[in-house]
């Protein structure tokens, strides 16, 4: 059993986490648009999926330009979603479910219509003039450093009010916050501190890279930038013990470790390097460029851990690839120019890029769930969704989600003209052909296939918690990697390739070790020892425990 206070605090290491954005889950009022109250109703799949802990997009009140990213108040629920004390029942109702609630953290920038930006743009003499980044003159190459190539074009925008150039890292409606004032960093931990009093169990932070930079602003050049990480954390502690911070960095290996610390700043980190050749590894079908990013993970601090990932909100960014390894994974998974997106990116759902091929999409998750790292699942991939290319940039992996075959797929009972984005319909992702009802009674489906990968996963604390290496196998389709944690190991195998294999491991155990199955893709024969072939089907995986090391069969 694992009880003490150092396993209770560090909660986050073998949990998972379901990523949603409330306007697209469940409509509860009949609107057309999400809402806490259609969440609420929705605790109950998800808890019986088996998510311990819920990742909420922005929520807060907007004009929704950026699905949410440009926030005019954050202290308030958007009222398209319902109210402060809908999400506090929300809020109650998840934990009595077991589930632990993280948010949105968007604190880089602010809507232009928030009222700090409009007293600040109004009056010079403003206190909050100096919570936003201005120049009197447009600094130079003000396109260096755009986020959306091809949609931004510029990082500083010329205000008539303000008779000054404002700085963006996004959208021209997005102004930056300038962290180097002391008011910005207390409101912020201000913001924290309300959410906690409401019960949840830390952030996701937003552009972390871009949240501590100090660019364009004179005398900060030399500023260390991640002292503001540290204070953050420190307040963290201070107010709630076990609360945690998710960065979103994704900046080059040598510089994950500085968003760690010692252990002082971010508890987790998502893992861009391991995610972008996992998708080369699955376009060769070979182990190869995994194996060679998991070998390039520097050792993390005792709090810290890796957020895996296959999908998220945003397009799956491939901009540290070469262009070459880019191309190929162009070729296979969105091939057209409508899929792709940024000049480094690929604007589709998981299913969709990997062709719908079931037995890929059921290895890319069992993946997911053996990596070094905590699994992080967006909405809907549980059920193999599709994406709809007609919507504009990232919306079109953001559409509502599909619970039934009934009219608007479940999601709402508004008029389809009123809904916040349309419900897939039509074809193999259509919402009349692929959905929660259907997906729960087929046996073989996706979603029953990773309900049973994340029942073992909760087995297997050794994956979340444990010192891990990759294992030499005699295939180059085969990864093979094991986990060990207290006196337990778990060895897992995946065959990237599309064709059956029989591998030997080379090193898997000091000496040939019984070992138990635990999962597998299908009925293999049992093997005896880890020193014994393995057979593997094309797109295979089995998980096996090493017998007689502390646990009994």
């Amino acid at each position: 059993m694992r009880t003490d206070r150092t396993v209770r605090d560090l909660w986050y290491k073998d949990a998972i986490v379901y990523g949603l954005d409330v306007e697209t889950f469940a409509d509860g009022d009949g609107d057309g648009v999400g809402d806490f109250k259609g969440l609420t109703e929705r605790l109950g799949y998800l808890a019986g999926l088996g998510v311990s802990c819920l990742w909420l997009m922005p929520f807060y009140p907007t004009p929704n330009r950026d699905n949410g990213y440009d926030i005019t108040d954050y202290y308030d629920v958007d009222p398209r979603l319902g109210t402060l004390g809908d999400f506090v029942q929300f809020s109650h109702e998840a934990k009595g479910y077991g589930l632990r609630v993280v948010v949105d953290l968007v604190l880089n920038h602010t809507s232009d219509e928030h009222p700090w930006f409009q007293a600040a743009r109004k009056d010079p003499k403003s206190p909050y003039r100096d919570w936003y980044v201005w120049a009197k003159k447009k600094p130079p190459h003000p396109e260096k450093g755009v986020v959306f190539p091809g949609v931004q074009k510029t990082i500083w925008t010329w205000d008539r009010a303000a008779r000054a150039y404002y700085y963006h890292r996004f959208y021209d409606f997005q102004p930056d916050l300038n962290v180097t004032t002391p008011a910005v960093r207390e409101e912020m931990q201000r913001i924290m501190g309300f959410w906690l009093q409401l019960g949840v169990s830390g952030f996701r932070v937003d552009a972390a890279p871009f949240l501590i930079e100090s660019y364009g602003v004179p005398g900060h050049e030399k500023d260390d930038p991640f002292v503001h990480l540290k204070e953050m954390h420190d307040f963290l502690s201070w107010r709630e013990g076990d609360a945690v911070m998710l960065a979103e960095a994704n900046v080059g290996t040598d510089k994950l470790l500085d968003y760690f610390g010692d252990g002082d700043r971010m508890q987790l980190l998502y893992n861009f390097p391991v995610n972008q050749q996992l998708f080369l590894a699955l376009v060769r079908g070979e182990a190869a460029p995994l194996v060679k990013a998991l070998k390039e993970l520097p050792p993390l601090p005792e709090a810290g851990q890796w957020a895996t990932f296959l999908r998220n909100a945003d397009e799956i960014d491939l901009g540290r690839l070469s262009d070459e390894e880019r191309a190929e994974v162009y070729a296979a998974c969105g091939p057209e120019k409508s899929m792709q997106l940024y000049d480094r990116g690929v604007r589709r759902r998981l299913a969709p890029m990997l062709n719908g091929d079931s037995r890929k999409i059921a290895l890319a998750f069992s993946l997911l769930f053996s990596l070094p790292g905590t699994p992080i699942v967006y909405y809907g991939d549980e059920l193999g969704m599709g994406d709809d290319l007609s919507l504009p940039e990232r919306n079109s992996v953001r559409t509502p989600m599909q619970w039934s075959g009934e009219v608007n797929g479940g999601f709402s009972t508004a008029p389809r003209d009123k809904l916040v984005r349309p419900v897939i319909s039509g074809g193999p992702y259509g919402y009349e052909n692929l959905n929660v009802v259907w997906a729960q009674r087929d046996l073989d489906s996706t979603l029953n296939k990773v309900e049973r990968l994340m029942r073992t996963y909760k087995q297997c604390p050794e994956l979340g918690w444990g010192k891990w290496r990759t294992v030499e196998a005699d295939s180059p389709a085969v990864l093979a990697h094991r986990s060990d944690w207290r006196n337990e190991s778990i060895l897992v195998v995946h065959n990237l390739g599309q064709s059956p294999c029989t591998v030997t491991l080379k090193d898997a155990a000091e000496e040939p070790t019984r070992v138990v199955e635990l999962i597998s893709d299908g009925a293999y024969q049992d093997i005896l020892d880890t020193a014994h072939p393995i057979l593997l089907e094309g797109y295979g995986y089995r998980w096996f425990r090493l017998a007689g090391k502390g646990r009994p069969d």
